[in-house]
């Protein structure tokens, strides 16, 4: 039975999927709780979207205020997704059967979804040109692509993604049974929907669905069983399915039994772990998930019940690699991204889960062993393969196990290039053909027969396996797209072959033909999907044979791929990433549970029980080597290996930024030489592995490097660290010629250590003495416009250190500084330094900090000497080479120069202590499971379809008082101040009669503070403090005269023109408010006790302080406050300067600096010109 969609729109919007029997409920929750989701990566901390759910039999649910929202049948439910803050229920709303795998196991096709509700459902519906990527009609999938500002406002938000569903037919479900996993593993299998069973692999739903599942798992069992019934929970998955039916006269198998059709049919299913399209997925992440993995299963199922089953499997070369789009086809440069010891243990994660998959595996090497890249990819790949543990023959009593990895090499095009053509691609039988038959295939028997046994003989048979597949065939080229599909075409005959031959069966000509027409189908769908084309070369696979008109499709088919891989491409991934919920800024929608929001509350509050943290070294150096290659050979210890605190010198991460690593003429500024770099890399390596072994610790490797002309960075890491480093990317930002050449840049490297994300930035920005403007303009274009995947910014981060020739300069003549620096004066070049200068503006680096410099200027020395510039051009020492840092987990020990003088600029490094964040997963899910069944035994749920416009969602979410004496918190419907009607009253008592409030508390309680929130005081016995509470009876009194605090000018504009105002802020504190002539003066406050007096307070005049207090107790007016420029005291006195002063000259532009905080006397100075020189200004480039 359909199902129906309904819509409630009062008193709360409410949405009913109604099945048979049951109705799944959704309503928008507008209850706040301190449970706030930070998505991942991001910087900005926001609630996520809510609503309640509920699960309920239709005869004990009300629908009499729905009415029907969809008049389209619906299918099924694909989930929930939160798109600019409105949550959506992505619902199927057309789909056509293509295969039915056995009887009563049909698959349907989506062809259309939609995503309700919201306020956009006339602009959803409007027409829209799916997406077809042959033709190359596509605009791509990037919101707004294509549109103006006016129309891109009315597009609906959910558009692209409904685009990506419906429009391109690569996605599909089935109703029967588990779609996401193959014949063999689900052979057994009981409910078509268990979670326990689906293959988080191949469920290209589960970010929406997820919360559902979890929703499903907090049911009943009876509720469960209903649920998964009612079809309305949908699993799918992308790739390719279809069944091709075989009228028994082309059938293979002769079972003289039955004269029925056989089915044979092709699942593909791809992978959503590293989903993406064709230069934006390439290789291996650190979890062992490869781009474009597919796992491909051919099917012959007969009416007898007699079925067969072969699985193999596609998947990028299993290696840290990169290649950027470009017009010119071929002409793609690929880069390996991490050296061999980084990426072996990515590597044997892979295989690892294909043993554990599929059983032993066997490789298939499809690339050139004449292109070089190819070549260079081949030759990694076999470095893992003989590294990996799954290759080694073990001994074990006498015995030999097999090698579970092998692998074939069979270069594709060296072989069709003859007068064979691609029919020699057959040749690659001989070198797998006994492997295949290793491997066997998969063949159940007496189930789902169609008409053969009665039921009482198909009970008493039940299902029987004859044999199972131990075994898989990995097969891959470049893309894994066209050579990697005639060839699995032809392993997959072999397979039948392999099941015909004992049974003396033979396929005739007509059912090869059909095979190898689906499987054409199955590759023009997938190269749809990561190419944006159907695959080259399918003409062949389709007939058997060229034709001059496949070679036309063929080229037209590459012209193609051209376009939508360099234009289209951007958009597609970013609208993969959404449906998968890899944004950064992107938080899943959380079903409103009161318990469960508890739960998380708790989690936040109770995390030190299930997480630790962990203190790591981070060495981090920068040199600009001026285009000298020589320094390859000279001996870098002095720099990488320094004699620092011994727990500094093996730190667990190394970043070595270089610039100008090539000399940047105007050839080499448009393009990267990676020849350089790679000497660089292994002279680095060298020497840290060299003092490694001088220590007897372990050797680094290599993690990852980048490139951007003659800027470079590489990151070398302990051996022991890889086991805690994920997700490893790179990515660089040109600013050189307004982001057209590389002469200038950055480039930068993030990984998470742990549940700690760190990135690394090595920038070269622009050059010029006077250019600091333009080298903020850098800054802001590398930190806003570097991306890494998923959209990740460098400010999405824990822990970020910039290093690198930032090139700013000293602001003083050149004798200035020189002189300076030979008297060993770095305080006074570091108040002239520009960086210093502009970070304390806050035009550039802002909320950065950079420790201490205590090293003389780095820029520039003659080559080979530690003298500075003796050139023509006689540049102005500065130091241009920095490291500054952002993190509160950061900790920086050491920073200072090396001795190395072959550059004209002096290395520069520095370490950090790090602490990192460890969550023990297991631990956190037994607590947040313990928490949860406490809490659900003592309130009950609240129902999503409740006609109450004031449901107390809020009062069951626990509120507690953060400290023990005040009251819970505060919501919309909770308030405490209005309890029974009485005002709120805190019990909170001094600790002793002789303690009062710290004065010196920030106003606001949740600041962060050393001081204490209480101090004592000895005071007389008589006196009344203002609060009212007398220290001689200890009991609260009313104040007699209440003292205003306010030092703000008042509103009265006659009360503010007082020309001498006083110096002494508590005799301002202590005047009246209002002019009052009958009114007496308040008595003189007493004098500050000597514990909470200041030393500016102390140091000033107490004589003129008495005098300018009864000078305001005459007046008895309230007064402004002095003015930033005023020199001297009450009575024209020249006031005492002080050590804590701060000088402001009178011929300053700008605006005043601000006043120094305390209880004394406004910091005032002279014109005194002695007393100026020795207080630095912050803009010394306005001093005359």
């Amino acid at each position: 039975m359909p199902l129906r969609l309904l819509l409630r729109e009062h008193p709360q919007r409410a949405i009913a999927v109604v099945a048979s029997s049951h109705a799944l409920i959704f309503r928008y929750s507008t209850a706040t709780t301190a449970a706030d989701v930070q998505s991942y990566g991001s910087s900005t901390k926001a609630s996520a979207p809510r609503c309640l759910v509920e699960f309920s039999a239709l005869d004990a649910t009300d629908l009499a205020d729905y009415r029907e929202l969809h008049t389209s049948t619906v299918h099924g439910t694909l989930g929930l997704i939160n798109v600019k803050t409105d949550i959506f229920l992505c619902i199927i709303t057309g789909a056509t059967q293509v295969a039915e795998v056995r009887y009563g196991e049909t698959v349907q096709r989506i062809t259309s979804v939609d995503f309700c509700p919201g306020d956009y459902d006339r602009l959803q519906h409007d027409p829209f040109d799916p997406y077809s990527g042959e033709e190359g009609t596509s605009t791509g999938y990037e919101y707004g692509h294509g549109l103006d500002s006016q129309e891109a406002q009315f597009q609906h938000p959910c558009l692209e993604l409904k685009r990506i569903l419906g429009g391109g037919g690569t996605f599909y479900y089935s109703v029967n049974f588990d779609l996401t996993n193959r014949l063999q593993d689900r052979f057994s299998e009981g409910s078509a929907f268990d979670v326990d069973s689906l293959d988080g692999e191949f469920l290209w739903n589960s970010y929406m669905i997820d919360p559902l599942i979890q929703f499903r798992s907090r049911l009943a069992s009876q509720e469960k069983h209903a649920l998964d019934t009612s079809h309305i929970l949908t699993s799918a998955i992308r790739g390719f399915v279809s069944t091709i039916t075989i009228p028994p006269s082309a059938s293979p198998i002769k079972e003289p039994r039955t004269n029925l059709p056989s089915h044979l049919t092709l699942i593909s299913r791809l992978s959503c772990k590293r989903a993406g399209t064709r230069f934006n997925s390439r290789g291996i992440d650190d979890d062992g998930h490869v781009a474009n993995f597919v796992e491909t299963e051919t099917i012959l199922w007969h009416p007898s019940g007699l079925c067969f089953s072969y699985a193999q499997i596609r998947g990028s070369v299993p290696v840290f690699w990169e290649q950027a789009s470009g017009l010119l086809p071929n002409q793609q440069k690929i880069s390996i991204t991490r050296s061999p010891e980084a990426t072996q243990p990515a590597f044997d994660k892979h295989f690892e889960y294909l043993e554990l998959a599929y059983g032993a595996v066997h490789i298939v090497n499809l690339l050139s062993e004449s292109k070089p890249g190819e070549v260079e990819l081949t030759a990694r790949y076999n470095h893992h393969i003989s590294h990996s543990p799954l290759n080694q023959v073990i001994e074990s009593g006498g015995i030999s196990t097999p090698r579970v990895l092998q692998q074939s090499q069979f270069d594709f095009h060296a072989e069709t290039k003859g007068p064979g053509g691609y029919e020699a691609a057959s040749m690659v039988r001989r070198l797998i053909e006994d492997r295949g038959d290793e491997f066997a295939y998969f063949l159940c028997d007496g189930t789902n027969a169609l008409g053969v046994d009665s039921d009482e003989e198909k009970a008493q048979r039940g299902p029987t396996e004859v044999l199972q597949q131990t075994g898989v065939f990995r097969t891959n080229c470049l893309d894994c797209l066209d050579r990697t599909n005639l060839i699995q075409t032809i392993i997959s005959q072999m397979g039948l072959e392999s099941f015909l031959s004992p049974r003396n069966e033979r396929a005739s000509a007509d059912f090869w033909m059909r095979h190898s027409s689906v499987w054409a189908d199955n590759g023009d769908a997938l190269s749809k999907i990561y190419a944006g084309t159907g695959a080259l070369k399918s003409s062949f696979t389709r007939h058997g044979k060229m034709s001059l008109a496949g070679a036309i499709a063929d080229a037209r088919k590459s012209a193609t791929r051209m376009y939508i891989n360099n234009f289209a491409d951007k958009g597609r991934q970013n609208t993969i990433d959404m449906l998968l919920g890899r944004l950064v800024d992107q938080a899943p929608v959380q079903l409103f549970d009161p318990v469960n929001d508890f739960v998380n509350a708790e989690l936040k509050r109770r995390m030190n029980e299930y997480s630790t943290t962990e203190e790591i070294q981070i060495w981090v150096g920068t040199f600009n080597l001026n285009g000298k290659g020589r320094g390859v050979k000279e001996d870098l210890s002095a720099w990488l290996c320094p004699e620092i605190n011994h727990f500094q010198q093996h730190p667990e991460i190394v970043a070595v930024g270089f610039q100008e690593i090539v000399e940047l003429s105007p050839q080499q500024i448009m393009s990267t030489d990676p020849i350089r770099r790679q000497a660089w890399e292994d002279a680095v390596r060298k020497t840290l592995n060299d003092n490694a072994k001088r220590q007897s610790t372990e050797e680094y490797i290599l993690l990852r490097s980048g490139q951007l002309v003659g800027a470079a960075l590489m990151i070398f890491v302990k051996s022991s660290a890889l086991k805690n480093i994920k997700n490893v990317e790179g990515s660089v930002r040109k600013t050189g010629m307004s982001g057209m050449a590389g002469n200038k840049g950055a480039v930068a490297i993030r990984m998470d250590y742990a549940h700690t994300r760190i990135c690394l930035v090595t920038a070269h920005l622009a050059a010029g003495f006077a250019n600091y403007e333009e080298r903020n303009r850098d800054f802001r274009t590398i930190n806003h416009g570097l991306r890494f995947q998923r959209n990740r910014s460098i400010e999405d981060h824990d822990t970020i250190i910039w290093l690198g020739d930032f090139n700013y300069r000293i602001g003083l003549s050149d004798d200035k500084v020189r002189r300076l620096i030979h008297a060993g004066d770095l305080e006074t070049l570091y108040f002239h330094d520009q960086l210093n200068l502009q970070m304390v503006a806050g035009r550039t680096f802002p909320f950065y900090s950079e420790a201490r410099i205590t090293f003389l200027p780095t820029y520039k020395y003659d080559n080979g000497t530690d003298e500075y510039d003796t050139s023509e051009k006689a540049r102005i020492p500065a130091w241009c080479d920095r490291v500054l840092r952002k993190g509160s987990n950061l900790r920086q020990i050491n920073y200072t120069t090396a001795p190395l003088r072959f550059s004209d600029h002096r290395p520069v490094y520095a370490t950090f202590q790090c602490t990192i964040s460890k969550i023990d997963e297991s631990v956190k899910r037994n607590l947040s499971q313990e928490i949860y069944a406490k809490r659900r035994s003592e309130i009950k749920s609240t129902s999503a379809n409740s006609k109450s416009d004031d449901i107390d969602e809020e009062d069951l979410l626990g509120y507690d008082p953060i400290a023990p004496g005040l009251p819970p918190a505060s919501s919309d419907r909770r308030r405490w101040w209005l309890d029974n009607g009485l005002p709120a009253r805190s019990t909170i008592e001094p600790p002793n009669p002789q303690s009062v409030l710290n004065p010196h508390r920030p106003s606001n309680p949740f600041t962060p503070s050393p001081e204490p929130d209480w101090v004592t005081v000895s005071r007389p016995s008589s006196y009344q403090d203002p609060s009212g509470i007398s220290s001689t009876e200890g009991t609260r009194k009313p104040s007699v005269r209440k003292t205003s605090t306010n030092t703000q000018t008042p509103r009265n504009p006659s009360l503010s023109q007082d020309p001498k105002p006083p110096n002494n802020l508590s005799s301002i504190a202590s005047s009246p408010t209002t002019s009052n002539p009958n009114r007496k003066p308040p008595p003189p406050v007493p004098k500050k006790p000597p514990l909470l007096s200041t030393p500016s307070d102390r140091s000033i005049d107490t004589t003129t302080a008495r005098s300018s207090t009864r000078s305001l107790a005459e007046t008895n007016t309230a007064v402004a406050p002095p003015p930033p420029r005023r020199t001297t005291g009450a009575n024209n006195i020249p006031l005492r300067q002080t050590s804590s002063s701060r000088h402001q000259p009178d011929d300053q532009d700008g605006p005043p600096l601000p006043q120094r905080k305390g209880g004394g006397l406004p910091d005032l100075l002279g014109d005194d010109e002695g007393a100026a020189r020795m207080i630095p200004s912050l803009q010394p480039q306005r001093r005359r």
